[in-house]
């Protein structure tokens, strides 16, 4: 994924220090620098005529810049390219220029000299807004592929109903398909992620609980970049440290995440935490899991009726996958769906443990046999809850997967399309010129 930056700065020294340390960013495109206001508005007009997807996320104003003084410029692309997002860089960086800008339309502003943490910060929260601008004007699947990615939570109705295993299995089959996923380990206190991966690190998502602002560079600290394709922010090794995760942090580790991965699967565990709620209601898709006994049904009913008594995720807005199932099972997905009041997924997981024995057993759940009924079932439900690079062909690509390294044999799960973006609601508290000066800007979907 990809954030499109154009600066428009008409000093030269300032411009090529700029261009320096934006160079610098991870999965950053830089143009090159426009001089004045009017080379600025005729650039982004003319990638407009074109497409929206065609203009930059993040536009970079100086205070120097000129004729058009820098707020009246912001308010000039404020106005006419609304899902741009907008920095000011200024020498004067108090509170009152501050207002100004954000009066403008501005959606931050950067002291100088540039410092790259506060560069990385500012732009990463314009992205997200540009992205999410556009999500709303109906481009969210042209915007899935840059910053502002999905977010997917797995939350079992009880303990030993395949929660982790259900979220490690969904990511793999999103990064085989070509996605750049992170999975997020927020069981806080119990989290088996690592194990089923064989993947010991010394960091933990604990480490980013006290930051403010999570630049991609303390980011890229805390996640370990597995064989497997995933970027893995496990939970804490010493469970007591799980209480370092409130809500808030999760909120921040979270928008950091989908602003720099296309898609950010979390196994949110069995326990109703701030930190695992906050995840929930902020997930574009929310899974459920459980097993087709009384218990983990009536779990499963406890679960979503607790999320709606904090405000968390409605039950028609949370997606039920019943694991361990068998055409002898007495409690079929339809009645689940009914007793719950969830959507249960068209396709259930089939009861074949003996398939994933001896790979739990050795830690490398990654090794799943291609032919395994249970890996497809998985593989076939993250096409069909649109976790896979093309949603649109998720059955195929579940189908095509068993011919390939890390794919899953489909062998008939129907896929779905994308579940629908759901606003977030109150959590309650639980403790230059032409196109060949830009550079070039590839369309949406490339890769970063």
């Amino acid at each position: 994924m990809t954030t499109r930056i154009l600066p428009a700065v008409g000093d030269p020294d300032a411009a090529r220090a700029i261009s320096t340390l934006l160079s610098q960013l991870p999965a950053a495109e830089p143009a090159v620098p426009v001089t004045d206001s009017t080379a600025l508005l005729d650039t982004l007009g003319r990638l407009a005529t074109e497409s929206i997807d065609e203009l930059p996320e993040v536009v970079l104003v100086h205070e120097r810049i000129g004729p058009l003084p820098a707020l009246e410029l912001i308010r000039e692309v404020a106005l006419r390219f609304p899902a741009v997002g907008v920095v000011l860089l200024s020498s004067d960086a108090g509170p009152a220029l501050f207002s100004a800008a954000m009066d403008s339309g501005a959606r931050g502003l950067i002291g100088l000299p540039v410092a790259y943490e506060e560069l990385a910060a500012r732009v990463q929260a314009a992205a997200q807004w540009s992205v999410g601008v556009r999500r709303h004007l109906g481009r969210g699947a042209d915007v899935l592929t840059g910053p502002g990615g999905r977010v997917v939570t797995v939350t079992g109705a009880k303990g030993g109903v395949g929660t982790t295993f259900t979220a490690v299995q969904f990511a793999l089959a999103a990064a085989a398909s070509g996605r750049r996923t992170a999975l997020v380990d927020m069981d806080l206190q119990a989290g088996d992620v690592g194990s089923y991966l064989d993947v010991r690190f010394r960091r933990s998502i604990a480490d980013l609980a006290g930051i403010q602002d999570i630049s991609p560079r303390v980011l890229q600290d805390a996640v370990y970049e597995d064989r497997t394709g995933l970027a893995l922010l496990l939970a804490p090794g010493d469970g007591e440290r799980g209480e370092e995760v409130d809500d808030r942090a999760a909120r921040h580790i979270v928008g950091a995440l989908r602003g720099r991965y296309e898609l950010v699967v979390i196994d949110c565990g069995t326990q109703v935490t701030g930190a695992n709620a906050a995840a929930v209601e902020m997930a574009d898709v929310a899974v459920l899991v459980t097993t087709p006994d009384v218990v983990a049904v009536r779990a499963a009913k406890r679960m979503v009726r607790m999320w709606e008594r904090l405000q968390v995720r409605k039950a028609e807005d949370t997606s039920m996958v019943v694991n361990r199932w068998s055409k002898h099972t007495e409690i079929q997905p339809s009645l689940i769906q009914k007793i719950t009041k969830t959507r249960a997924t068209r396709t259930p997981v089939p009861a074949a443990f003996k398939e994933l024995q001896a790979v739990v057993d050795a830690g490398r759940v990654q090794d799943l046999d291609n032919r395994s009924s249970v890996k497809q079932a998985l593989w076939t439900l993250a096409g069909e809850l649109g976790l896979l690079s093309a949603p649109q062909d998720a059955a195929a690509a579940s189908a095509s997967g068993a011919a390939g390294a890390g794919g899953a044999g489909g062998s008939g799960g129907p896929a779905g399309a994308a579940l629908a973006v759901r606003a977030g609601g109150p959590v309650a508290r639980l403790g230059r010129g032409d196109r060949g000066a830009l550079g070039i800007w590839s369309r949406r979907g490339r890769e970063g």
